[in-house]
């Protein structure tokens, strides 16, 4: 994946532009080698990489070529063929495919008003379809880590109560789950977008970002990506370059999760709160804490005639699985999926090993 971020770090200026240089680093290289398996579409080795990556101007060493093999081995992007080398997975060029994607649309808000136009998820008879976000994990590796994605959902930090499956072979979106792997889907917050647009309430979707919280209460926003001044959704952003966690929030009630700044227009307010009560008993809810009219919402202004709301990230519960060792590939906003296919995150220890 690609992107040009307009980040801030609000106690640090400098630490969140050299993160974000590094994050660019990472992902052009990694997207170099997919590229290169992709044209050459056969098994290379770490050493035939290397060489073709110089072909194209890049000066990678092979030691360092080996070590992203290991990591998109594990991620499912490509598959080790022994002493034939690599070649590249059905995974790896979705994530080929999904980078090119968003370069041509240019900014991440163009895909979240995108998605909210096009669910059609009815809060009343509880019918439709409602935007997810996608990760694919070996499902040994997902019941291993069930426990503490539960817990994500029990303390509060996730969207909603929801959840659903994927079997090998089925794709949301542009995403595909391979041969030998699962898809988790979560509910993404930018469903609340969709179901507020309805009920005729605009949402101002501002930033994602990391944010702190102690003693299970939010603090503070430590990081942020504004969503017109990037292409990649910024919880991948924070997840991939273990910036989050999430263990620190579950077991302690202090850390660092996913969330995201919202703004509704300050009329709609006593509306917002009734239906934030209706999500939440259909299982989506995801606001964390709504603002007064035109007040500041944890040290972050709003503007005149409107009022904030912080909304917990999506993929919340899946980045546990990052922080437990296990690297997986999400994707937000991957697509949209019926309702009736979502069930209780209480169910998926029953449900998992029907897939190993």
């Amino acid at each position: 994946m690609t992107g040009n971020f307009a980040a801030k770090r609000l106690d640090n200026p400098r630490s969140i532009r050299h993160n974000q240089t590094m994050i660019e680093k990472v992902e052009k290289k990694r997207l170099a080698i997919l590229r290169v398996l992709a044209e050459v579409n056969r098994p290379l080795t770490g050493a035939k990489i290397t060489d073709e990556l110089a072909v194209t101007g890049l000066d990678i060493s092979e030691r360092t070529v080996r070590f992203y093999l290991q990591d998109t081995d594990r991620a499912g992007l490509t598959k080790n063929m022994g002493k034939r080398g690599r070649v590249i997975t059905d995974l790896g060029r979705q994530e080929l495919a999904s980078s090119r994607v968003f370069e041509k649309v240019g900014f991440l808000s163009a895909k979240i008003d995108t998605m909210t136009y096009r669910m059609d998820f009815d809060l009343e008879t509880r019918s439709g379809t409602v935007v997810v976000n996608m990760t694919v994990v070996d499902a040994g590796r997902l019941l291993e880590a069930t426990p503490m994605i539960c817990r994500v959902f029990e303390q509060g930090y996730a969207m909603g109560r929801l959840v659903t499956l994927f079997e090998p072979g089925e794709r949301v979106g542009e995403v595909r789950v391979p041969e030998g792997k699962i898809g988790i889907g979560t509910v993404c917050s930018i469903t609340l977008n969709g179901v507020l647009l309805q009920y005729g309430i605009p949402t101002m979707s501002r930033f994602g970002g990391l944010l702190e919280v102690a003693d299970k209460k939010p603090v503070r926003f430590v990081e942020i990506i504004t969503y017109d001044g990037t292409s990649i959704d910024p919880l991948e952003v924070f997840i991939r370059s273990g910036m989050t966690d999430y263990l620190g929030a579950v077991t302690k009630g202090s850390g660092r999760i996913g969330a995201s700044f919202r703004e509704f227009p300050a009329a709609s307010r006593e509306m917002v709160l009734e239906l934030a009560a209706k999500l939440s008993d259909a299982g989506l809810g995801g606001f964390m804490r709504i603002g007064g009219r035109g007040q500041p919402l944890l040290e972050i202004p709003v503007s005149e005639g409107r009022m904030g709301a912080i909304v917990i990230g999506g993929l919340n519960p899946v980045a546990i699985l990052e922080e437990t060792g296990n690297r997986v590939f999400s994707r937000a906003l991957a697509g949209l999926v019926d309702f009736d296919r979502l069930f209780s995150f209480q169910e998926l220890p029953d449900r998992i090993p029907d897939f190993i």
